[in-house]
């Protein structure tokens, strides 16, 4: 695989977020009030075109909830978002539209994003056909062209979803995504039902779609050996907050906060090994989001945990090179 060392910062970030958090009502039965889920709370970054911004974490850390943010499927509770310059709070009817098809998706399942009724060709022209002014003609001209550009044939416009590869079907999932020239692909674990040989594949054409297209990529993943040969930044999210954020290479070689140290010994190309992979293990169970801890999220957790730890939530602060969140994060770079 190729390295992603290449993307630079220049101009406008294609996407600005500052303090977007997401917050659901939770019916608990009729006599009881609805309770407030915090699924994402306070998250800020900024992304700029040909750059890769992971967002790690275990499952329930608002991930998934962060990316249906931006891809605009649905609004944000609170906070500011803004998108190749055009903010979403100021944004009506047309200004919707044109927003959202700057920013387009990639799923998990790539057989289940794709509607096993029509032939490919018709998926990759159906944007085209809503969204713009294009005869017939160009529109199968231009979804030929992009079958070549992931890889595959123009025949293969003809056939269903059914007669591919979970492989093909992503590249094609990618394909339909691009048909529109977005500026942001937003990409939710889109590799991990593949088999590994075909991650490979996958993620070397994603490398090689953004370094010819410019394209800024949200990149959701829990496997930290994935997030380590395509991104440039990391986002690492706790029951939807953020715990730690750089650039990818100072996270890597050195971790400060004690659940990216977790998130890391756990991961099997790590590096960690013996007493200081066990003391990086997380122990116990993540709390309910429903009920997050008082003070630092990550307390009941954290083995470095102190009386502040469970009172006062940390605020994101620069330390060496990245943010983080946590009251001891000095203290443990210097013990380590």
């Amino acid at each position: 695989m190729n390295a992603a060392s290449t993307g630079t910062v220049s101009g406008l970030p294609i996407v600005e977020a500052q303090d977007l958090a997401q917050i659901y009502r939770i019916r608990r039965g009729f006599f009881k009030q609805p309770a407030l889920l915090h699924a994402v709370r306070g998250v800020s970054f900024s992304l700029h075109a040909g750059r890769t911004l992971a967002v790690v974490g275990e499952s329930g850390c608002g991930k998934s909830t962060l990316a249906r943010m931006l891809a605009l499927a649905e609004p944000p509770s609170s906070g500011k978002l803004r998108i190749d310059g055009q903010a979403l709070a100021d944004a009506r009817g047309d200004a919707v539209q044109a927003m959202r098809r700057k920013v387009q998706m990639v799923f998990q399942n790539p057989y289940g994003s794709l509607n096993p009724r029509q032939r490919i060709d018709q998926i990759l022209e159906g944007p085209l056909e809503i969204n713009t002014a294009l005869n017939a003609t160009e529109r199968r001209s231009a979804a030929q062209a992009m079958l070549e550009q992931v890889g595959l044939r123009p025949e293969h416009g003809a056939r269903y979803p059914h007669m591919f590869s979970g492989g093909q079907r992503q590249r094609i999932a990618i394909a339909r995504a691009l048909m529109l020239k977005p500026a942001l692909l937003v990409a939710d674990e889109p590799v991990s039902a593949l088999d590994v040989s075909i991650q490979a594949q996958i993620l070397n054409l994603l490398a090689d779609l953004q370094a010819e297209f410019g394209l800024a990529y949200l990149f959701i993943s829990h496997d930290l050996e994935v997030v380590r040969f395509l991104a440039h930044d990391v986002l690492v999210m706790y029951l939807g907050q953020v715990m730690e954020y750089g650039d990818k290479t100072t996270v890597y070689q050195r971790p400060m906060h004690p659940y990216t140290r977790a998130l890391m010994a756990a991961s099997p190309g790590s590096g960690a090994a013996g007493r200081a992979r066990q003391q990086a293990l997380l122990q116990g169970e993540l709390p309910s989001p429903l009920d997050p801890p008082s003070g630092c999220v990550f307390s009941t957790r954290c083995p470095h945990a102190v009386g502040r730890c469970h009172q006062e939530r940390p605020a994101l602060e620069m330390v060496h090179g990245r943010q983080v969140a946590c009251h001891e994060a000095r203290k443990l770079d210097t013990d380590s």
